[in-house]
Parts: C-alpha cells; structure tokens; sequence
C-alpha cells in the first residue's frame, strides 16, 4: 500500500493516470467509479459497459460525470482521448480500445466473464476481477492466456480473497507456517433463496441472487476456491465447516483445529459463522522455540497455532490498490499456483425433477460447496458456476451432489471449453473433453 499510494500521486503529477474500463454496472461497480473518480489520485474510470446502457450512465451520475453514450469503437476511443467518461452496452469496445489500461471484470458472469477476459487478453489489457465465480470456475486456465499474452490477469484487494492473501503473505513474511486460511460469515443457510433476501437486497441497493450467493454459501466456496488454488491448501471436507459457529477470542479460534491434521493436509481453507468484527483469519504455527518466546512475549499466546486476522473488508474502497499492483508493478493477487487444487460443485437445493432447466447460482436450484480437485474428478461433479441452463436427465434429491453424468449441458458454451482444456492442460484427463464433444 505504501508503495501504491506514492507511485499513484506520481502518476497523477504527472498528468498520466491509470486508465480504468469496468465491465458490469452494478452496486460494487456504483461504489468503484465513485471511490476511483472522487478519492484515489492517479487512477480514473473512464469507461463502463453494461447490457442496460442507462445503467453504466447511472452509475457515472453517482460519481457526479455526465458519460457520453458510445456505440462504435470510434465514438468511445474519441470520447476518452477528450478526457470524457464513455458509457456503452457493448463490452468489447473496453476490451479494444487503446485508451484503457486495466479491465475491471465485475459482472458475477462465467460464460461472458470469459469472453471479455480473453478479448482483453487479445488487445494487451491487464484485467482485475470483481468476478470470484469466475476466477474460482476457470482462473487457473485464464492464467494460462495471461502469460500467454503477456498481461496480468489478477484477483482484486478489499473482497475476501484478497484480504485472505495479503494477510498470508504478511505472516509467511515474519517466517511463520500458515495452517489455516480462513473467513467469518455472519450468516449460513444452505436454503435461502431471492425470494427470503428480497428485503436485504433492496435496503442496500443491491442484487437479489447476488446476496443470495452470500447466505446459502455459494459466495464464501467460490472465494476460499480461489485463496485454495493461490495456495495449495486443500478442504478437510466436502463443504468446509459447513456453518460451524465460533462467537469466542478470535485470539483463541485455533483451539477449532487439531495442529497434527493440519500438519499432515499442509494447511486448508475453511470459514466459521461469528462475530462480523473479525472478516478474515490465518492461523500460523512457527518451527523456531526462540521465536515463540518472542510471541508470547507479544501477546500471541503460546501456541502452537497463532492467530492473524483482519476485522474487516472494504471491497471497492482497495479495490484500486489491485488496479495500481497490477498496472504499476505487475503484481498479480491471488494467482493460483497451477491446476485447481479446489472446486466448487453444485448442490440441489431442493428436490429437482427430470426434464428442469438450471437456474444460475444465487438462485432457488442449488448452492455450492468448496471440494477438493481430486474428488471433483473422480466423481464428475458439476462446478456451480456452470449450472445455468443445464437441463435434467433424472431426478435430483435436495442436498445431493449434481455430476455431468445428471445433465445435458448448453450447446456450444465457451466456458465449457475452457474448463475441459483446463482439466487437460493440468491433469492430463480428457473426460470433460470427451463429454463436451458428445453434448455439442
């Protein structure tokens, strides 16, 4: 942070700042460009692209910025060489033109995340995700194209995963061994669906489906999937804790886990429901006796697992700390360290009959848990964040796992490539890959 905040007044002296196109106009998009726009010099929002174009023009409103509607490449590259703000329902003309810098993705898409992150690849944008649905379904083979194309491709600070892995990074700095990796949710219930979340939604302006996500777990699998895949730490079981409620010392949250577990897994993700004044955890243990003296010294207690966290998250406010990173110095956040190392899989929500057509995550159908690669392969799991529009061969029983082998899948979907080119370009497996060319 401290180097971002320097290298960003720079920038702005300069006259030079951060050019900055967001994909998806809603309440995390409202909060970006008015935070980016009002408070962060060297860094601006000079474009967004949503589906309803008076959207993108809404949220440049919030900001105080009149946009200019831009329905050609030609009108929005004008538009921003002017120093104007352009709105557009076309996302391609972010991803093209040479006046944008960084790509924020923000939509909560899979399928159409992927056909923006891969065409800002082919133009030389670097891109930050506001997308973990995204990130936690195919990251690891967008990765790939990154390198590919010579661009970052990057998780984004200020949302769980972010602030899971600064945190991370700070502890295993201080030459401590991370056991656990964790997040704190306020509320689970596997159950919940638009319909019960229609008043949170609309008190706070936001999604119904999105917060959802939030309460029937779905959110919190797809963001400790991407901390998994940056890691290598692995879930104990299907689902994590799966609700398990801690309201005591944080200080004292690593009595939960068995030290000799852990030591053999090499560490895991997990989540506890509790008290919203501590977001994030990290439980670290430290080889050296000599040190430990010096941390119950500090008031860490003594041991064997020491307790690291962070009381909240703040999303959009450092969101461009992840924008700076990456365009700045390079930095990518959270990039996973190769193949899916966890997964997220989907899980009826109710009883399913034969012949239904999925719904989308954050819906009434299904939910998702965090699961570990090897028994997504081996049991055919279907990822949560490619269950919109599958259709039904038999009937599903509620809280049973789907699996490829339950479904017809959309024909011709660019996100099921990707993933089948994932599983075989990391695992060598070409299951997926034969499935895909069936259902076609």
């Amino acid at each position: 942070m401290f180097l971002v905040d320097s290298a960003l007044k720079r920038r702005a002296s300069e006259g030079r700042p951060i050019r900055v196109g967001i994909v998806g106009a809603g309440f995390m998009c409202q909060g970006l460009t008015n935070q980016i726009n009002n408070s962060v010099p060297g860094m601006r929002v000079v474009a967004i692209s949503n589906r309803k174009l008076e959207r993108a023009a809404d949220v440049f409103r919030y900001a105080g910025i009149d946009a200019t509607m831009a329905d050609s490449q030609r009108r929005l590259d004008d538009t921003i060489a002017l120093g104007l703000a352009a709105a557009t329902d076309d996302p391609m003309l972010l991803c093209r033109s040479p006046h944008i810098d960084v790509i924020v993705e923000a939509t909560g898409a899979v399928d159409f995340g992927a056909h923006v992150i891969i065409e800002a690849f082919k133009h030389g944008k670097d891109v930050v995700l506001m997308n973990a649905e995204v990130d936690a379904t195919i990251g690891p083979i967008l990765q790939v194209y990154a390198k590919k194309y010579g661009v970052i491709l990057s998780a984004c600070d200020g949302d769980e995963p972010g602030v899971q892995l600064n945190l991370y990074r700070w502890v295993t700095g201080l030459g401590l061994t991370p056991r656990v990796i964790g997040n704190v949710k306020g509320l689970q219930d596997p159950y919940r669906n638009p319909t019960t979340q229609k008043g949170f939604a609309e008190k706070w302006g936001q999604n119904a489906a999105m917060v959802t996500s939030f309460a029937d777990g779905s959110k919190i699998s797809f963001e400790q999937t991407i901390v998994a895949n940056a890691t290598g730490f692995k879930v104990k079981s299907r689902g994590m804790s799966r609700g398990l409620e801690y309201r005591g010392d944080v200080m004292q949250i690593g009595q939960l886990y068995d030290i000799d577990e852990l030591r053999e897994i090499g560490g895991i993700i997990d989540y506890v429901v509790g008290t919203p004044l501590t977001k994030v955890y990290v439980l670290a243990e430290h080889t050296d006796p000599k040190q430990r003296h010096y941390l119950e010294l500090y008031k860490m207690g003594p041991g064997p697992l020491y307790s690291f966290f962070v009381p909240y998250h703040l999303v959009h406010f450092e969101v461009p700390n992840a924008i700076a990173r990456v365009a700045l110095f390079r930095d990518s956040l959270a990039p996973p360290i190769g193949g899916p190392v966890v997964e997220v899989c989907a899980v009826a929500k109710t009883d399913l009959k034969a012949g239904t057509v999925l719904d989308n995550y954050g819906m009434y159908m299904t939910y998702g848990e965090a699961v570990n690669a090897d028994e997504m392969s081996s049991q055919r799991y279907l990822p949560e964040g490619l269950v919109e529009g599958c259709k039904l061969k038999r009937d599903i029983p509620k809280d049973a796992v789907l699996t490829y082998d339950d479904v017809e899948l959309p024909g011709n979907r660019f996100a099921d490539k990707l993933r089948a080119e994932q599983y075989v370009h990391f695992r060598g497996e070409g299951w997926l890959d034969q499935l895909l060319k069936v259902t076609a």
